[in-house]
């Protein structure tokens, strides 16, 4: 899901809200005092109600006659929308959503590699090609932001080389999250060179090979799970090395 766009103090008030809820500043079912959030806050009741559309739109509230407005269950949380995403790593829940996110890659991506050596189309190809080109580059200049966005524009190809619409718009459930984890690992220069083991997918893809495809796959998820806890350690001790 896309992120918020909005800017200006609508956009302030909207990320500063959202961060708050996810990170439990307000509990599950807790009624917001609107009119005291927006003198905390120093905004119009106008800036007010049209933040609060946005974090309803999230899930993250909702509103009732004679109750007002409440923070809804975590259940009901568009856990898919980037910035709630965003919102979690932020306020500290961001070890949860990488496990969760590799648990959710391991079920889905060796699949979608073999199933893609099979199925995949010369303008998969050149799209995967021009993904690890863009990551290469990227890596060469040090843009951890454009290394993360080749790596997503790599897997969203992948998904699309299957051939099953469904499974390609999984891309809307593991991009947000791998934006984040990518942001979190090359910002803190925890991860090795990532065209390698990319290459490897792709060769396999291109030779058609989906038993290899799919191995070359679970390689890449074992190397992103160490670059992770490298990123972790980083983060806690910026002079531990990463190796």
């Amino acid at each position: 899901m896309p992120s918020y766009s909005g800017r200006g103090v609508h956009g302030q008030v909207v990320r500063r809200l959202g961060a708050r809820i996810v990170g439990g500043d307000f509990a599950e079912g807790e009624v917001l005092d609107v009119r005291a959030l927006g003198a905390e806050l120093d905004v119009s009741l106008t800036v007010m109600r049209e933040s609060l559309k946005v974090l309803a739109g999230k899930g993250l509230i909702d509103a009732r006659q004679k109750r007002g407005t409440f923070v809804c269950p975590r259940a009901a949380w568009n856990l898919l929308d980037s910035d709630v995403i965003r919102w979690r790593v932020e306020t500290g829940d961001g070890e949860r959503l990488m496990r969760d996110l590799a648990d959710v890659r391991s079920l889905v991506e060796p699949a979608a590699a073999h199933r893609a050596a099979l199925r995949r189309t010369e303008a998969d190809l050149l799209a995967l090609d021009a993904a690890l080109g863009a990551m290469a580059d990227a890596r060469g200049e040090g843009d951890a932001d454009a290394e993360a966005a080749a790596d997503a524009s790599f897997h969203r190809a992948l998904l699309a080389a299957t051939g099953n619409e469904l499974l390609a718009r999984f891309d809307l459930l593991l991009e947000p999250g791998l934006r984040e984890r990518d942001r979190l690992v090359h910002g803190h220069g925890a991860a090795d060179d990532p065209v390698p083991s990319h290459r490897a997918v792709l060769d396999a893809v291109w030779d058609r090979d989906a038993p290899r495809a799919e191995l070359a796959m679970l390689d890449l998820l074992a190397k992103a799970a160490d670059d992770l806890r490298s990123a972790r350690r980083a983060a806690v001790d910026p002079e531990t090395p990463t190796y």
